[in-house]
């Protein structure tokens, strides 16, 4: 006999359970294992995003799906529930969380810093932890299972959330009546990955995000090696990540630029990695989609800032306004980019925000059809699971949620989630909801009562008038308990009512007064839309219905522009030319910018539709180039190694720096962004023209490589108190870079030998530097030091480069002429620590007297806007002609970087890096007009008063904006202020 039953708590305990392991005994009753089939019919059966059955049947055993159709058959002695219309979808698959696998607690550090590994038997750096196994530290949280479940999810995918390399994860489902073993869906779901250190370690390296990036390109090269059997030891971490690399790997990013960076990993490493993003991939959106990766977003949105003190609404910059009115926007990007992309809740702070987060996403142009493959399908492809999870069909998990109509309605209500074909009930269907405003009739009197969540805490309010009285309401088994107080405020006694609710408009019955008599009432519930109140919500609700937003810039924060500065032809004319070459200083002279070159140089030049400046009276030269800046960066120092040779400076680029502004409007255009001076031998430089809005790659010019290397104080550690780390003394560094030359000359012979050897990020730079494929910028100040690094170079047959700060240069000018090593220095500054009180401002002037290359440079973000001024100071200290010491920030430092035959002089077939000055161009009074970069304006005087003025009445439209959702009562966050750190060459990061 069928068993017709409507959804109820009671269906609950006749449900299938998933069986036991068969061998287990019982000891707590019979061992019978229920295996009826359980048929749902009459239902509005959603099996996969965008597909619909209407009057579908869906049957359920042992868990899993069986059959799902317009009309399944019913087998004998099913249980039939009629759903009666009810809609019905795949449950939600969270695919990054760290369910119940807790993220150990940060270790102590000694106060020198670790720089060894501290295990044994596992790789050589201890924030790669391949081996963990999510599993092991796995215990089933209830609690947050319960919120899971509540919000839509029937499965996350959970793992240890703590290192760089972090092991594989589980799939487990959210069964509340299971066990471990019921649950596992998968105990190898994937491989993790980020850029966090481990909390179990203290190992200082890396201490930098452009070390992590370094340490993970090496790891799957030590990976591969290590496969190919090349390695006698055992390491069991190397081992684990071998073991996974058939799993889904997924890697944790907190930005976009995490996520590019990330996106080059996979390239370089040739993994797939899944990109955890930041939600805020909509700033570059088409670089983004060039990564061609998988994504999984959170969505997270922030809430408006509290602006209405104008003083704190002042701390509020234009970029995190912005940044609060775009980010809705990011899933519709994405999705509009045709990007695949699963959405997580991570970042919420509990996922039954997840709903209203996808509202208002759906508000800024994402499809209902999209969030819901983001929450189901596509995870369950991810992973590897669509035939077991994220839609309904035969043989995958009955994992499936029960609603009152269509998924992402604000009306609909979502009563159950059934997971493994167990039911969890998060609202009874049985339970009608009596939400709304009622008319109540009393014993001659009139009042209103308002009703809200009766189907979950019941709440109420009674008001007589304008008066609002003290009431309660208890809503059980279909009978509502409702009290009131008198309108005589000082008066304790209650009015009370009971009545049985029906789905009708109206309930009448008795109510017991004060004084203990009985009266009859009425209730009539009133018709939705008639306030007053509820039509300003109406226009409220349209307003939020279509909302404004920003419009992007490039880059995306203050003085960004509209659109990239596209490539122009443009006629100087008149100007006073400062060439750099032979022809010298040309008066009234015409400047011909084709084609993002230096087209022609002469007298009453002519072009057809070139844009014409009048430059009488000002002065054009090349662009100023600051062979030494930090500026445009992430992170300036890997300081968790002696030596960092693998990393690269291009890997935390940060293009979004107010500073690359700035120095175009102080006539900069090309810079050398140095690792900092943390350790002897740093990082890879990053060479880039400041293209203001670009991509990364836009300008970083990848052909010409230098590095930094440093001398003094900063890599002994005399400054910061750590013992541990070798060298500590001048003596020990050059011990340290005759023994890594060594070695790199070693290995270039394996490597050339035809034999199999291990890939070495490291050994592959110096090799360069052998070469002379690569030119060391050294960090210098005492005349010692610079003459063993000399000494050191031409041990190994090389050349340094350059010698930047070089402060106590003057004492070697003559050798480092005949060595050929340029110096880059300061103007003026001495005496900031003591291995500086030796310098003098007439340096510059006796090195350019005996030879050598020299240039200014800035180290600072703050000079590296006036480094036109800097060059002047050297005509006061020392007498340098005028055109030698604009030399000193334009041609020479072109030289230093090899940049020379394309930069640095106004010479036809060059580039067209210019600046155009309102005055002779070593004054205090001149100002950079226009700034060009390969004959794009990147920075114009006129366009830079317009871009202040759009600035202002950007953050005036936001705060209105921002001060209308606090008057709606919607929730803000404290204004705080952006600060901005400045990097110079000992600014010390650490990785979380």
């Amino acid at each position: 006999m069928n068993k017709k039953l409507f959804l109820s708590g009671w269906l609950f305990l006749m449900c299938f359970t998933l069986a036991a392991q068969e061998y287990f005994p019982v000891n707590d009753g019979v061992k019978t294992v229920n295996s009826n089939y359980t048929l749902f019919k009459n239902a509005t059966l959603h099996p996969t995003p965008g597909k619909t059955i209407t009057g579908g049947s869906m049957l359920v055993k042992d868990g899993k799906i069986v059959a799902v159709g317009k009309s399944v058959k019913e087998p004998e002695n099913a249980v039939v529930i009629d759903l009666g219309g009810k809609h019905v979808y795949p449950s939600f698959i969270e695919m990054y969380s760290s369910f119940g696998v807790k993220t150990p607690e940060r270790s102590g550090g000694s106060r020198s810093g670790e720089y060894e590994a501290s295990r044994s038997g596992y790789y050589w750096n201890d924030h790669v932890r391949a081996e963990t196994d999510a599993l092991a530290d796995f215990d089933y949280d209830s609690k947050a299972a319960k919120e899971m479940l509540e919000a839509g999810f029937g499965a996350v995918n959970t793992h240890k959330a703590d290192a760089i390399a972090r092991g594989n994860g589980i799939l487990v489902a959210l069964n509340t009546d299971g066990n471990t073993a019921d649950r596992l869906i998968d105990t190898r779901s994937a491989q993790f990955f980020s850029f966090d250190k481990s909390n179990l370690s203290a190992q200082a390296y890396p201490s930098s995000k452009m070390g992590a990036t370094a340490l993970i390109r090496q790891l799957f090269e030590d990976a591969a090696w290590y496969a190919q059997g090349n390695v006698e030891t055992r390491d069991l971490a190397l081992e684990a990540l071998n073991a996974n690399m058939d799993l889904p790997q997924i890697f944790y990013g907190e930005d976009l630029y995490d996520d590019l960076r990330i996106s080059n990993l996979a390239k370089e490493t040739g993994v797939p990695f899944i990109i955890v993003g930041g939600g805020d991939e909509y700033k570059r959106i088409d670089e983004i989609k060039a990564t061609g990766a998988h994504y999984i977003i959170p969505i997270n949105f922030q809430d408006a800032y509290d602006v209405e003190d104008p003083f704190q609404a002042d701390y509020v910059s234009l970029s995190q306004m912005l940044e609060w009115n775009q980010e809705p926007t990011n899933p519709a990007k994405m999705q509009d980019a045709g990007l695949t992309f699963a959405i997580t809740t991570h970042s919420l702070k509990s996922p039954d925000k997840l709903m209203d987060m996808l509202k208002k996403a759906f508000k800024y142009g994402l499809s209902e059809e999209t969030a819901l493959k983001a929450l189901t399908t596509v995870p369950a492809q991810l992973l590897g699971k669509s035939e077991e999870l994220g839609s309904l069909k035969e043989n995958a998990w009955a994992n499936f949620l029960v609603t009152s109509g269509p998924l992402f309605e604000d009306e609909t209500v979502l009563y159950e989630n059934w997971v493994q074909g167990n039911q969890h009930v998060i609202k009874d269907s049985n339970v009608l909801d009596i939400d709304g405003s009622y008319a109540l009739s009393l014993g001659g009197s009139t009042y209103d009562v308002s009703i809200s969540k009766s189907t979950e805490k019941p709440s109420v309010t009674v008001k007589s008038g304008d008066t609002k009285l003290g009431s309660k309401i208890n809503y059980d088994n279909g009978w509502l308990n409702l009290m009131f107080t008198a309108v005589n405020s000082e008066s304790k006694d209650f009015t009370r009512i009971v009545t049985q609710v029906s789905d009708a408009q109206s309930w009448s019955g008795k109510a017991i007064q004060p004084n203990g008599s009985e009266t009859a009432f009425s209730m009539t519930k009133k018709e939705a839309g008639a306030t007053e109140d509820e039509e300003d919500k109406e226009e409220e609700d349209k307003e939020e219905d279509e909302p404004f937003v920003m419009p992007l810039t490039y880059p995306n924060i203050a003085y960004g522009y509209d659109e990239k500065p596209k490539q122009e032809t443009i006629l100087f004319k008149n100007a006073t030319v400062w060439t750099n070459e032979e022809a010298g200083i040309l008066e009234e002279t015409d400047v011909l910018v084709k084609n993002g070159k230096i087209a022609a140089i002469g007298k009453n030049l002519n072009s057809g539709g070139a844009k014409v400046i009048d430059a009488t009276g000002k002065h054009l030269t090349s662009g100023i180039i600051d062979e030494h800046s930090h500026i445009a960066a992430f992170s300036i120092n890997e300081g968790g190694q002696n030596s960092s040779a693998e990393v690269r400076m291009k890997d935390v680029v940060n293009p979004d720096d107010i500073d690359i502004y700035r120095d175009l409007a102080g006539g900069v255009t090309t810079i050398q962004l140095l690792h900092g001076s943390a350790n002897p031998i740093g990082g890879q430089s990053a060479v880039m023209k400041l293209k203001w809005g670009s991509s990364i790659d836009e300008m970083v010019l990848d052909d010409t490589r230098f590095i930094k290397f440093a001398l003094g104080e900063n890599v002994k550690q005399s400054n910061w108190g750590s013992y541990s780390r070798f060298p500590q003394t001048r003596m020990g560094v050059q011990q340290m870079y005759t023994d890594y030359f060594q070695r790199a000359r070693e290995y270039e012979k394996a490597k050339n030998s035809g034999q199999p050897f291990r890939k070495d990020y490291e050994m592959e730079t110096l090799v360069e530097i052998l070469n002379a494929d690569r030119y060391i910028s050294s960090h210098s100040y005492v005349q010692s030091e610079i003459n063993m690094l000399m000494k050191v170079a031409e041990d190994f047959d090389f050349r340094i480069n350059t010698f930047t700060h070089i402060l106590e240069g003057y004492k070697v000018a003559d050798k480092m002429a005949e060595h050929g090593v340029a110096g880059s220095t300061f103007s003026d500054w001495w005496a900031y620590k003591y291995e500086v009180n030796d310098a003098i401002p007439y340096n510059a002037a006796i090195m350019w007297s005996e030879g050598v290359l020299t240039g200014i440079n800035s180290d600072d973000a703050e000079m590296s806007r006036r480094l036109n001024q800097e060059a002047a100071k050297t005509m006061k200290y020392g007498g340098v002609p005028e055109e030698e010491a604009w030399k000193f920030v334009t041609l020479n430092p072109a030289k230093m970087l090899h940049l020379d035959d394309r930069t640095g002089s106004i010479k036809e077939g060059k580039d067209a890096d210019l600046v155009l000055w309102s005055t002779y161009p070593m004054s205090v009074s001149a100002i950079a007009e226009k700034t060009l970069i390969e004959g794009a304006v990147y920075f114009d005087l006129e366009k830079d008063k317009e871009l202040r003025k759009s600035v202002q009445e950007k953050k005036n439209k936001l705060t209105t904006m921002m001060l209308r959702d606090k008057n709606k009562g919607l929730k803000t966050q404290p204004a705080k202020k952006e600060e901005k750190q400045r990097l110079d060459c000992d600014t010390l990061e650490t990785l979380n």
